[in-house]
This record gives structure tokens, sequence and C-alpha cells, in this order.
């Protein structure tokens, strides 16, 4: 437990729902600050600023120590062996600090698409300006055929691109919600906003799922960024509406 975080809150008179509204996240995520889990550099210094405290303060130094020793990149900011093992709340704070866009590209997605919290907060998010695209596999083509062979899952990929399709499909009454098909071979999903991507690198025989995954923060990396965001650009301009 953060006995200094949870103190620093009810000095400021914050609940858990009152931070979340401020930092734009799920009342949950603070609930896993409270109860240990090191928030990430840019929800640390948002909490600062918000409580009125010192970093050091609200996570000690010893902490801070661990962390600075940990294997780090100045260009990627989290690294994840799989993507079954990036935490959900990596995925909802992705999508709801968006302000201006939100980019997923993919051959299913479905995943995201089965998740009916994160397809509320998608038309939360157009509803309030923020443009989305879903870019997603086109069922009937060979790049998903072959990716399915691949993988050893026969038709079962397109099957999924069509599932996602179909749940995705849900948002389209919502304006600035736009979704499209691709035939292209993918080499990485992408799941982007103009502060972050997550990166899902492909690998020959693996399915996405069990690949690994990289954050990147836009700022601190932005040539980086901006090389993956160029590559999700190119197949958008490129792509179909839905048959």
């Amino acid at each position: 437990m953060n006995a200094a975080l949870r103190k620093a809150m009810a000095a400021a008179q914050l609940t858990d729902t009152d931070v979340a509204a401020r930092l734009g996240v799920d009342p949950k995520t603070v609930r896993r600050w409270l109860s240990g889990q090191r928030p990430y550099p840019r929800h640390r210094w948002a909490l600062a600023d918000l409580l009125q405290a010192e970093e050091d303060t609200l996570w000690p130094q010893d902490s801070q120590e661990l962390e600075a020793h940990a294997p780090a990149s100045e260009h990627v900011q989290r690294v994840y062996s799989h993507r079954w093992q990036v935490p959900r709340e990596v995925w909802w704070d992705l999508f709801s600090s968006a302000e201006q866009e939100i980019g997923i590209l993919a051959y299913s997605g479905l995943f995201l698409a089965d998740n009916p919290g994160i397809l509320q907060l998608l038309e939360a998010r157009a509803r309030e300006g923020v443009s989305v695209r879903i870019l997603l596999g086109d069922p009937k083509s060979e790049p998903v055929k072959q990716r399915g062979r691949e993988e050893q899952i026969g038709e079962a990929l397109a099957a999924r691109a069509n599932n996602a399709l179909l749940l995705f499909g849900t948002l389209l009454h919502v304006d600035g919600i736009e979704i499209r098909t691709h035939s292209t071979i993918l080499y990485n999903s992408v799941y982007l906003t103009e502060k972050s991507l997550i990166v899902n690198h492909h690998i020959y025989g693996l399915p996405a799922a069990k690949t690994p995954v990289i954050e990147i923060d836009r700022s601190l990396s932005p040539h980086m960024a901006e090389i993956y965001a160029r590559s999700f650009d190119m197949t958008w301009n490129s792509s179909n509406l839905p048959n």
C-alpha cells in the first residue's frame, strides 16, 4: 500500500474517482496506485502537481533507484515479451488520454473489439472530438489467409477479422469513427494516439498475442514514433471500406 499517496489525496480532499477524472484514467488505475503499483512517469508528475507534493515524497527514493537500475532505452518507454502481458490499464490509458486521434492497425484486433469497455471508451472519445481510425485485415485477402496458415490456424484468423469488423462496426453510427480494411502484409500491429504508440511486432509462426510489444512516447522519441505512424498512414491511404 502507498500510504504517502493515500495521505496526500486525503489532505487534498480528493477521492480515487476525483483523481481519475483529473488525470483522464480509470478509477481502477488509481486504486492500483494506492495499493502500491508505480505509475508511469507522466502520471507521477501529474499526480505530484495535482496533490502539490514532491514526487520523492509520494514514491520513496529507494523505489526510484530500483527503477533507475532497470534496463531502459532512450527510445522505448516499456517493453513486454508478449502482448498478453500488457496490463489492461495500459490499453485504457492509451486511448483515454487521446485528445486528437486514435489509430488501430491490425489483422483483427479482436482482443479490443471483444471488450465492451474499450468500445464504450472509443465511442466516448469520438463524441468528444477525437478522430478514431480502425484499420483491420480484409478477411477475404490473401495476406490474412497466409498469416492464418503461418500460425497454423487455417481460416481462424479470417474469422477473427470478420468478427472484429462486426464488433467494431457497432461504432459506425458515431461521427468521427471510421473503419476500413487492408490487404497488406503487416510486420507490426500499431495502436496510436497523438501522444504515444503501442507496437506489437509480428513473428513468423506465432500469433500476435505471443509476440513482443513496445510502448513509445511520441514526445520523447518523435522520430522513431513517426516511422510507425507513417506506416499506419500509408496503409490507411491504400485501404478500402468494408464490404
